[in-house]
């Protein structure tokens, strides 16, 4: 399996290779208690792209403990670009991977050749009681999470699925990883977003409602806003088409020879 060693880190990450690749390569970063399975397939493999899609520390098949962090989660994210000798990268996240991708653009600017903010915001809302609750009573709280993820208009047996990954990932690091969403503040330094930025929302997202994505479309310069309807949370999953042709529409258009 594709591991890099970053820091104490082993990473787990696929590279989708093109010999024609028309843009600098995209990296895609999941949300809290994710992994790369967050990410539709046709996303993952857009033609003409390098796709680098990563399993932060301690989810899926990158084991070990999570990071404290988005900003050292940011880290973990340049030190696979540094294995690569990749000078800068288009950063995608969704939900605290947007997060993260907000840290790479203000705190390593260097390294962000653009960034794709999906389904996140500058600050992200967080239950104060869940980081215990994940810890106290793990299925309850996964329940919890699930309901609040997913639209109305999905399957059971996705609404199934995604439950059944947010349980494989150790109650202590998915707590982890929304203490680090908690920690996380970005208002102050949006207007200093100097890179193309691509904002994707949705009117149903229960979790990171859209006037987030409609806050970081206004105050980071140039910000272009993409607006699905009737999505839930997970809406890369739930809308795939209209994600990733969001994504390669922005793509052609930013770095259009």
């Amino acid at each position: 399996m594709p591991t890099t060693t970053i820091a104490e880190h082993t990473v787990f990450y696929l590279d989708h290779q093109s010999e024609n690749a028309s843009y600098p390569p995209l990296v895609l970063v999941h949300g809290a208690g994710g992994s790369r399975h967050d990410w539709p397939q046709g996303l993952q493999e857009l033609p003409n792209t390098r796709v680098l899609t990563v399993d932060l520390p301690g989810h899926a098949d990158s084991p070990g403990l999570g990071c404290p962090s988005t900003l050292a989660y940011a880290e973990v994210i340049c030190g696979l670009l540094d294995d690569h000798s990749i000078d800068a990268a288009i950063i995608a996240g969704h939900s605290m991977g947007g997060a993260i991708a907000q840290e790479i653009a203000i705190n390593m600017p260097d390294r962000a050749a653009g960034i794709i903010l999906v389904g996140t915001g500058s600050k992200l809302a967080v239950d104060p009681t869940l980081p215990q609750r994940i810890v106290d009573d793990p299925p309850t709280a996964v329940d919890w999470l699930t309901d609040w993820s997913w639209g109305t208009d999905v399957t059971d047996a996705m609404k199934n699925e995604g439950r059944q990954r947010l349980l494989s990932v150790a109650p202590t690091v998915l707590q982890g990883d929304y203490r680090a969403c908690m920690g996380f503040d970005a208002r102050p330094y949006l207007e200093q977003i100097s890179v193309p930025t691509l904002v994707l929302g949705s009117d149903a997202d229960h979790m990171v409602p859209l006037k987030f994505s409609v806050t970081l479309a206004e105050r980071i310069p140039n910000a272009q806003l993409v607006t699905l309807q009737g999505a839930g949370h997970n809406f890369p999953l739930e809308r795939p088409a209209a994600v990733i042709n969001a994504i390669a529409t922005w793509l052609a258009a930013t770095w259009s020879s």
